[in-house]
């Protein structure tokens, strides 16, 4: 009896009970093309409400990265929360692997929703997701919140030696941890505390359990991002944006913050969180919360000190 249970099973049951209660439904929308998505939506909507889309990075799946905000959330917007392809339940049978692709299926997902406009939040890779959002439907976009998102990388940057991996196989190595040993170096590397003992027995089932599906086309996702990449052709974006960084982040460098800040000039707050890794919506959500809240629900004039290149708290 024992070993059938599986620890990341029963959290993903938590979770979707989790979400439920706060008054989410679990629903999936076929685009007719081959792509399924996946998405939590509100059981009731109110058009009085505004509407808040919140993207995952990689990782488990949406869940497991947004369960602490879905319930503080959905007292001020319409929340929903989408499995990216490939993640969770979201899949396509089409060979698109770039992001404007999810930023497209996010987009005619909205469409099948009658959602008109959203606010976006992104944390890394759906970040990228999130500025190609904004970049293919401005009038669709209000604000935008980019979290810990590398989307100014460079291909060259890898080989400059600004990232931890050497290559972009050592990368997806750690970001799709096949063995206990790679699981425990991504953890290091995007937690400034990591946990000091994690059993085996957690380890390998959440890999079997998360990390097995779709890993050669979240390969290709993750070699996508890289792929010619120059900053001088990443699309210009016109939107009230937050950008939100760890101070410590191993997997995007702050110089990538900085980056992002030059690119979207004074349109863009930046806010460099102490003591925060990659993974700090997990570390310290709390932190997180307090700057996404009051930057989706009002519309204050940037201080003088976010035209500066970073400010921080």
């Amino acid at each position: 009896m024992a070993a059938c249970f599986s620890f990341s099973s029963t959290l993903n049951s938590c979770f979707r009970r989790s979400f439920s209660r706060a008054g989410l439904k679990s629903i999936t929308t076929d685009l007719c093309d081959g792509t399924i998505i996946h998405c939590w939506a509100p059981k009731f909507r109110r058009d009085t409400k505004p509407n808040l889309l919140l993207l995952h990075g990689f990782g488990a799946n949406a869940m497991w990265q947004w369960n602490k905000f879905v319930s503080p959330m959905i007292r001020f917007f319409n929340v929903y929360v989408p499995d990216l392809i490939f993640f969770g339940n979201s899949y396509t049978t089409r060979p698109e692997r770039t992001e404007s692709f999810q930023a497209l299926c996010m987009m005619r997902l909205m469409d099948s929703l009658d959602v008109q406009t959203v606010n976006v939040v992104g944390i890394s890779y759906g970040g990228f997701v999130a500025y190609s959002m904004a970049a293919q439907f401005p009038e669709r976009l209000e604000k935008l919140v980019l979290c810990c998102t590398g989307v100014c990388l460079e291909e060259k940057d890898m080989a400059d030696g600004m990232f931890v991996v050497k290559n972009i196989d050592e990368a997806a190595d750690i970001l799709l941890p096949q063995t206990p040993a790679k699981l425990k170096e991504l953890i290091r590397l995007t937690f400034v505390k990591p946990a000091r003992v994690l059993p085996t027995f957690i380890i390998n089932d959440f890999i079997n359990v998360m990390c097995t599906e779709y890993k050669q086309e979240k390969e290709e996702l993750i070699k996508q991002l890289l792929k010619d990449r120059t900053l001088s052709n990443l699309p210009k974006i016109d939107k009230t944006t937050l950008i939100l960084w760890g101070d410590q982040d191993r997997v995007f460098p702050l110089e990538l913050a900085n980056r992002l800040k030059r690119q979207l000039g004074e349109k863009a707050e930046l806010v460099v969180v102490k003591e925060a890794g990659h993974a700090f919506s997990a570390e310290k959500p709390r932190e997180m919360y307090k700057h996404i809240k009051p930057f989706l629900t009002t519309n204050p004039t940037l201080s003088p000190s976010t035209n500066s290149p970073f400010c921080t708290v």
